[in-house]
């Protein structure tokens, strides 16, 4: 049976195992690694970096208002500044009335975007004087390798106070970063607003400094401006000539006149040559001068530009210097966050941590509709995650993160699909397959829940496959019988590997079944995996085996018995029931073996004859149990005159024997003598009577007496009556 099920499943088996692509155990890695791989790549060409900047264009814009920004005025070239001049460029004379009226309300410094490179008079003498009194002056130019595209500073202003303006422009056209120095033809230049700002700072106290870990970096008060990298955030690839950094572009409120929401104050040419400009507003700020006119055409677009519906707002290229200055003030005095980016590998793993999120959520979960409010949550929490580090000063890689979690999970998605049709067509085979086959026979999916049932185990178990099908086990069996088979199955799920076990199994009626239950794992197309279980009712061979114990164990019971009971009958025909030593037969043997071993060996080999001396009168004066009781005690310290090689056997009546085995040579055996004789002749004390006893030893010994055993007996005989004769109480050799 088992061999038919198994030739079934070959078939299957082997096509599963070469389309099966992914590793069960390593599938939400796999598929996370490969999409983020593939999302690397791709960014790492610059497909994502429109994105990638169109996504820090929203964080901008949607970023809090900030405190109005009261260090920085601007002075506005507008239609109406211009229609009241009536000439562009502005006249010589008209800037420095201009200037002249600003300095006059003492700011800390002054920043001339208008180029004035070229003599406008009238009034181009009168400007020129102005410059030498005007320390807190700064003018602009812009640099280029191309000298004909070179704009020069105003002539006659200071090298130190002349700051370029040059604008760093993304592929989108937008202006993210602020290039503070610039190295060209061996001299080495500051920008327009980081000469303002270091004009400012002077009287904070504050100038600039090499950062302490690296030396390249600069250092202003608070704040360490980090260079940016062509590759850095989603850049790929950009000119990162010069010192830039990425702007943290501030976000201040002001109104203007017109109730209108600005970013800085504004106050408009006409209006500060008339007199009508706020003193506070100019006193110790810094003052920019720049144009807002629409026909001059001096605009630039931010990420504030950016909008969500309708045509971008561009700025003014005089507010832009004010953004830029703003954020250096803000870095250094009150240590407002700059932007910076994570390490390329800690991108990475932000975008490999997103990527396994959403291949996570939906295998687990295995239900779009259920799993569709924690993919909503899960975005919800990457924007916001992505916007609280931007606030931090942090930019993130939003839409890499963003794509590689959605594709992660499209994927996961279009997987799950494939694998339910797989299953779906495997469960038909199955349930084909099964049906055929006379055994009980169940299949169930990696949760343990029956999904095929052939005929056979539906009434094996007493229930219809439309009650059992995706049930478990805990719901049909008791307990303890349920936690069995569910640690088997877990045992196959974890080393996919058949397991046969014997367990109990109980039907719908409360019968108890021994079964034997043979489970392997299979897998599908998609890699879907099934536990296929083989059932045999075991219940009758296993009472017929538990008889069979039962019979092995009673004749194990009977022949302990017998064998005891033949050690027993051993023992009393080798022993004198009296005494416990060895009888006449046991001393026979041992004399026989001893004196082999002895020839063997060339050893000496020595034998007592013992009689005692006066036995017959005890025994008749006091009786025979007295009799017996003094053969006990004779017995006793023969024993203990003796070695645990010797052997002390009593003949009969009050004759004693001992064989000394591998003695050195005949007076050893003269001695044991001795220290028998010693101990036999202590007092005895028989109920109340105190009695002595001797005894008469003969002693022969081999190879020096005889070479025989019945010789050897003899000897010692002869021996033990010849010193009876003598006396008694004596031994004598042979």
């Amino acid at each position: 049976m088992s061999k038919q099920l198994g030739k079934s499943f070959v078939r299957l088996n082997l096509n599963l195992n070469l389309k099966q692509s992914l590793d069960r155990k390593y599938r939400e890695l796999v598929v996370a690694f490969s999409v983020a791989v593939c999302m690397i790549l791709v960014r790492s060409v610059g497909m994502f970096q429109s994105l990638e900047l169109a996504g820090l264009d929203q964080f901008f814009r949607l970023r809090p208002n900030e405190q109005p920004e009261e260090r920085i005025t601007i002075v506005v070239i507008d239609e109406d500044s211009l229609r009241r001049v009536g000439s562009w460029p502005i006249p010589d004379g008209v800037i420095a009335q201009l200037l002249k009226k600003l300095q006059v309300n003492q700011p800390r410094a002054i920043g001339l975007d208008i180029y004035r490179d070229l003599a406008v008079n009238p009034g181009h003498q009168e400007l020129v004087d102005l410059y030498s009194s005007m320390p807190n002056l700064i003018g602009i130019q812009l640099l280029t390798q191309n000298q004909n595209m070179r704009v020069s500073p105003p002539p006659n202003l200071k090298q130190q106070q002349v700051g370029f303006n040059n604008l760093l422009y993304d592929p989108d056209g937008k202006i993210r970063r602020n290039l503070l120095y610039l190295h060209m033809n061996d001299q080495h230049y500051e920008s327009f607003a980081l000469k303002l700002a270091l004009l400012y700072l002077q009287s904070e106290e504050i100038k600039p400094q090499k950062a302490a870990k690296n030396l390249d970096y600069l250092r202003l008060g608070k704040a360490i401006f980090t260079p940016f990298r062509g590759n850095d955030g989603g850049y790929v690839r950009v000119d990162d000539k010069g010192y830039q950094i990425l702007a943290n572009f501030p976000k201040p409120s002001c109104y203007k006149a017109s109730g209108e929401l600005c970013s800085f104050r504004q106050i408009s040419m006409s209006d500060l040559l008339d007199g009508k400009a706020p003193i506070s507003w100019i006193r110790d700020r810094i003052v920019l001068i720049g144009s807002t006119a629409a026909s001059l055409q001096d605009f630039v677009f931010i990420p504030y530009s950016s909008q969500m519906l309708g045509t971008a707002k561009p700025v003014a290229g005089i507010e832009l210097q004010a953004y830029f200055i703003s954020e250096l003030l803000s870095s250094a005095i009150a240590g407002r966050p700059l932007l910076r980016v994570f390490p390329k590998f800690g991108e990475y793993l932000w975008i490999f941590a997103w990527s396994y999120l959403g291949s996570a959520i939906i295998w687990r979960i295995k239900s779009i509709s259920k799993s569709l409010p924690r993919v909503v949550l899960s975005l919800l929490i990457l924007f916001l995650s992505s916007y609280g580090a931007f606030l931090a000063g942090w930019w993130l890689p939003l839409i890499p993160g963003i794509l590689s979690f959605s594709s992660a999970a499209i994927w996961m998605i279009f997987h799950i699909a494939y694998m339910q049709e797989e299953l779906k067509r495997s469960k038909e085979f199955l349930h084909q397959v099964i049906n055929s086959i006379p055994d009980p026979i169940f299949v169930k999916n990696e949760q343990h829940q029956w999904i095929v049932l052939n005929e056979a185990y539906c009434q094996f178990i007493g229930y219809p496959d439309s009650l059992l099908l995706e049930k478990s086990y805990y719901e049909f069996f008791p307990r303890h019988e349920a936690e069995v088979f569910r640690q088997q199955d877990d045992l196959v799920f974890l080393t996919q590997k058949p397991q046969e076990n014997e367990e109990e199994f109980t039907d719908a009626t409360g019968q108890t079944h021994l079964i034997a239950t043979k489970r392997s794992l299979h897998k599908d197309a998609a890699g879907n995996f099934f536990l296929v279980g083989v059932i045999r009712d075991i219940t009758q061979r296993k009472l017929m085996e538990e008889e069979l114990r039962r019979t092995a164990a009673e004749l194990f019971r009977s022949n302990t018995e017998l064998k005891l009971k033949e050690d027993h009958l051993r023992y009393l025909a080798y022993h004198d029931p009296l005494t416990g030593l060895s009888n006449r037969k046991f001393f026979v043997e041992q004399l026989y073996e001893s004196l082999q071993w002895s020839q063997n060996n060339n050893l000496f080999l020595g034998l007592l004859f013992i009689d005692l001396d006066g036995f017959k009168q005890i025994n008749d004066t006091l009786g025979h149990d007295m009799g017996d009781r003094l053969l006990v005690i004779i017995a006793q310290r023969l024993s203990n005159c003796l070695r645990g090689s010797d052997t002390v056997s009593r003949l009969g009546g009050d004759e004693f024997t001992v064989i000394l085995r591998a003695i050195p040579d005949v007076q050893v055996a003269a001695r044991v003598a001795e220290k028998i004789l010693v101990s036999i002749t202590e007092p005895i004390v028989l109920s109340g009577y105190t009695t002595k006893i001797s005894a008469s030893i003969g002693i022969s010994v081999y190879p020096i007496n005889s070479q025989d055993v019945e010789t050897l007996i003899k000897q010692a005989d002869s021996a033990m009556y010849r010193a009876k004769h003598l006396g008694k109480n004596r031994y004598e050799l042979t």
